[in-house]
């Protein structure tokens, strides 16, 4: 990585970490509402902040032009727009669901299953960290397209991400009611609305990547638009089987089997490291 850009990158974690607790805010009651039925609410919330992550980073890039601290700011800004809100809603409508006294025993319970998700999750920031390595060897018109496009990546499969935590409440439920042939039609059906969803995505990125690189890119930065767009373009084509990740990460959980979501996680994300490297040339 150049020596110009530390700078920038310890002033982009700096602000960004002050986003962890409204990170936790979120996700904790997106999963005691989705425990109770209610995918609606978590959804609209992340996909408000999502807008609201896009506009904030229109404004504090190009118009006030704060750089990578304005991207982190915007970020930061979104995610306790999303999980304060998510909290006030919580609090207003699913009080009786709260806890109201400490349990050791479902603690305990909650750490067994959650550490290979947490194992998972390392395994995956461990290999796009390994990505990004590779990424800025290229210097910095390719790192400033690939962190444009993958923010458009992450916008563009927000949908169906949402949609494999939403079938992941679907297959507990069904799982834990011994509802096997209910969680098998509806694994089907899921899987068909994710890789038509996943299509239609992939081919608007694919058709307007140029246009959609131009919202956060200076229409004079030719060689960073030139690259997103293939980044774009070939990432798209994948959107599908993205999908379909998402929700067997989302199906292994439910039914108790984290491990095969770390599994999942391993072999999808070496298999990218490594094709990754192979494909970069000397």
């Amino acid at each position: 990585m150049p020596d110009s850009l530390y700078g920038d990158m310890g002033g982009y974690l700096r602000i960004i970490f002050v986003g962890l607790a409204a990170t936790f805010l979120y996700n904790f009651f997106a999963c005691l509402l989705r425990s109770a039925g209610n995918s609606a609410a978590p959804l609209w919330f992340l996909g408000g902040a999502a807008l609201l992550n896009v506009g904030l980073d229109l404004l504090f890039v190009l118009v006030l032009r704060w750089g990578v601290s304005g991207a982190a700011a915007a970020t930061v800004i979104a995610q306790y727009a999303a999980g304060l809100g998510l909290t006030i809603y919580a609090l207003l409508r699913c009080r009786h669901m709260l806890p109201r006294r400490f349990d050791r025993h479902i603690l305990r319970e909650l750490m067994d299953l959650s550490l290979l998700t947490c194992a998972q999750q390392s395994a995956m920031n461990f290999g796009i960290l390994l990505i990004q390595r590779l990424v800025d060897s290229f210097g910095p018109v390719v790192m400033a397209a690939f962190a444009v496009a993958v923010k458009i990546d992450a916008f563009a499969y927000l949908p169906v991400q949402e949609f494999g935590n939403a079938f992941s409440t679907f297959s507990a439920q069904n799982y834990g009611a011994g509802q096997s042939d209910r969680l098998r039609q509806g694994l089907r059906q899921a899987t068909a609305v994710s890789a038509a969803f996943s299509c239609a995505v992939a081919a608007l990125v694919v058709v307007f990547a140029r246009p959609l690189m131009g919202l956060f890119v200076q229409a004079g930065d030719t060689e960073v638009i030139a690259c997103g767009v293939r980044y774009l373009r070939i990432e798209g084509t994948f959107y599908a089987g993205i999908g379909c990740l998402f929700l067997l990460y989302g199906f292994y959980r439910a039914v108790q089997r984290p491990g095969m979501s770390v599994v999942l996680t391993v072999v999808s994300l070496g298999t990218r490291v490594a094709l990754a490297y192979a494909l970069a040339g000397p």
